[in-house]
């Protein structure tokens, strides 16, 4: 039974700590969509996602007014396009006209983003998958709430050195069709390695093959939450200290819990999971590296940040994984430079650079997260830092991700601004020395010898 005390509690948390459900993600299927025919695959798919989804945002706000808890967003995620498309797109082109119905599809739900204009290609690349992910530039340009997302690793297949190289062309060019929004349109495009099918979060959310037709996700955020627990054990011993963390994050999950639960019940569609993710925003008080900073160092990147931010992403997941029914997701704490206040500092003061962010990967999710660098970088590059990070996933046996912006016409020192959630960002330097030579090689990285399991 919940006492009066944590009913109070919860409140403050809310109130006075920047608790909210980030979002409730509503994940579709869109294999029924499938024909040959490209105008009744777009019919197919409008007519779904606006029937599926048609009370989702009604209903979030029914929650919010019932129980005074804050859902940021309302999203939906679908089955990934390339997948979805591969019979009736011959070009492209194609693919861009199922991006503007998802798209309008969207904006007729009502919800914030659409994720799932994804391929899948961590072995291989069908034609399918290729023509998707040469769409993603104009996709990107010509929509407002789409998010794009490739998958081009996991640790039982390796990684796909083709895709990786693709898609420094494709991150460039999609920054250079989005210049006059700052290069915005890389915002909504992720890569990645070991992709969760649950996952609720933008932009590397996609409704995963082993899905049911339509499930409900729900993230949950509360860096402000555990900073303020923490404030209250200053200089107290690393028992205490992760103690605090652990309940903290169990009180905050069971918040998403509890909406995920209502959600579920009067949507009349399956619960899914909770992801335990520590997700920041750009708002003062909102920031895990904040509560790094609450545990003991200076700036995020100091010596010591990597041993940090694993501490707190242990006990995030021991406490929240006791509150919910079913936990997955990438379940983690972020680390955005745009999107949280205190990262975006640590650059500014020197403390944090591109490489100790890569380091601090290795023990959170999800990886190199709204990073701004300059827009002459080369594409090879590009190319270099996502095979680094997808290479980190794939031997941890863990999800990475990379989303890189780099923003045309700034350099290193100047600052993007892309408002809400998105924040803004310092452009962060990168290593200047080539890797053309590795990356441009044909073919796959092997999967490790630890990923034979049968």
């Amino acid at each position: 039974m919940i006492n009066i005390n944590e009913v109070i509690e919860t409140n403050e948390m809310i109130e006075k700590e920047n608790l909210d459900v980030r979002t409730i993600t509503l994940g579709i299927s869109l294999l029924d969509c499938i024909s040959d025919d490209l105008d009744t695959l777009n019919k197919n798919i409008f007519e779904k996602i606006t029937l599926v989804a048609k009370d989702l945002v009604s209903v979030g706000r029914d929650i919010e007014k019932e129980y005074g808890i804050p859902i940021v967003n309302k999203r939906i995620s679908v089955t990934p396009v390339a997948l979805v498309g591969g019979s009736a797109c011959k070009s492209p082109e194609d693919f861009v006209t199922i991006a503007k119905t998802l798209d309008e599809a969207a904006k007729k739900a009502g919800v914030n983003l659409l994720g799932g204009y994804s391929a899948l290609t961590a072995k291989g690349m069908t034609k399918a998958e290729e023509m998707l992910i040469r769409s993603i530039p104009e996709a990107m340009s010509q929509t407002d709430r789409i998010c794009s997302s490739v998958v081009v690793g996991s640790t039982r297949t390796g990684i796909n050195m083709d895709a990786v190289r693709l898609l420094g062309d494709i991150i460039k060019e999609t920054a250079e069709k989005t210049a006059d929004q700052g290069s915005f349109g890389c915002a909504k495009l992720v890569v990645l390695c070991n992709a969760p099918d649950d996952n609720p979060f933008m932009a590397g959310t996609f409704h995963g093959v082993t899905e049911a037709d339509a499930v409900i996700n729900v993230g949950v955020s509360g860096p402000g939450v555990v900073k303020t627990a923490l404030s209250k054990v200053r200089g107290r011993d690393f028992e205490i200290l992760c103690k605090t963390i652990k309940d903290t994050a169990f009180k905050v999950t069971r918040v998403g819990q509890l909406v995920a639960g209502e959600a579920s019940k009067r949507l009349n569609i399956p619960f899914g999971i909770v992801d335990l993710s520590l997700a920041p925003t750009p708002a003062i008080g909102d920031s895990v590296a904040d509560i790094l900073h609450e545990i003991g160092v200076e700036y995020a990147g100091a010596p010591g940040t990597t041993a940090a931010l694993a501490l707190l992403n242990d006990q995030v997941k021991k406490g929240g994984v006791m509150a919910a029914n079913y936990v997955g997701g990438l379940s983690g704490a972020f680390i955005p430079v745009s999107e949280d206040q205190g990262m975006t500092d640590a650059v500014v003061k020197g403390a944090l650079s591109l490489e100790k962010l890569e380091a601090m990967t290795c023990v959170c999710s999800v990886g190199l997260d709204m990073i701004a660098i300059p827009g002459d970088t080369e594409n090879s590059t590009i190319s270099g830092i996502i095979a680094d990070e997808m290479a980190i996933g794939m031997v941890n046996q863990k999800t990475t991700a990379v989303r890189l912006i780099p923003v045309i016409g700034k350099k290193v020192g100047d600052t993007v601004e892309f408002g809400g959630l998105f924040g803004s960002a310092p452009v962060m330097e990168v290593n200047p020395f080539g890797c053309a030579d590795f990356v441009n090689r044909k073919g796959r990285i092997p999967a490790p010898i630890h990923s034979f399991k049968n």
